[in-house]
C-alpha cells in the first residue's frame, strides 16, 4: 500500500460550491477511484488550502491514474471541481494537485 498526499488551492468565491458538489459525490467517481484502487481517500481544507489523502493498493499508479484520467464521468466531475481550484505557486509545469513528500509516518505500537 501507498500513502499519497497532495495539495491544491481552493478559490476563495467557490468554496460552497465545492463544498456541495463533494456532500453530494456521483457514485459513479466513487466507483472509479475504487477501480483505480484507491482507497481511504479524504480531502482537508484549512486557510484556502486543499490536502488530499489516499491509500494506493494496486501495482502501478501512474497507469490507474491514467485509465482514471480517461473515466468520461470522471472527466465531467473534474468539469465542475477544476474551475474551483488552482495550483500552488511551487507546483511543477502542467501540475494541478501538487504531490506532498511525507516526512514522517508512524503506525502505532509494534
Amino acid at each position: 500500500m501507498k500513502r499519497v498526499a497532495t495539495v491544491i488551492r481552493l478559490r476563495p468565491e467557490k468554496e460552497q460550491e465545492y463544498r456541495e458538489l463533494h456532500a453530494t459525490v456521483w457514485p459513479d467517481v466513487l466507483v472509479a477511484l475504487h477501480r483505480a484502487h484507491i482507497g481511504n481517500y479524504s480531502i482537508f481544507l484549512r486557510d484556502g488550502l486543499l490536502f488530499s489523502y489516499y491509500e494506493y493498493t494496486g501495482d502501478d499508479l501512474h497507469t490507474d491514474l491514467a485509465r482514471l484520467a480517461e473515466d468520461e464521468t470522471t472527466q465531467q466531475w473534474w468539469q465542475l471541481t477544476d474551475p474551483c481550484q488552482e495550483p500552488v505557486t511551487s507546483a511543477a509545469d502542467g501540475e494541478w494537485w501538487a504531490p506532498m513528500e511525507e516526512v514522517f509516518h508512524d503506525d502505532g505500537p509494534r
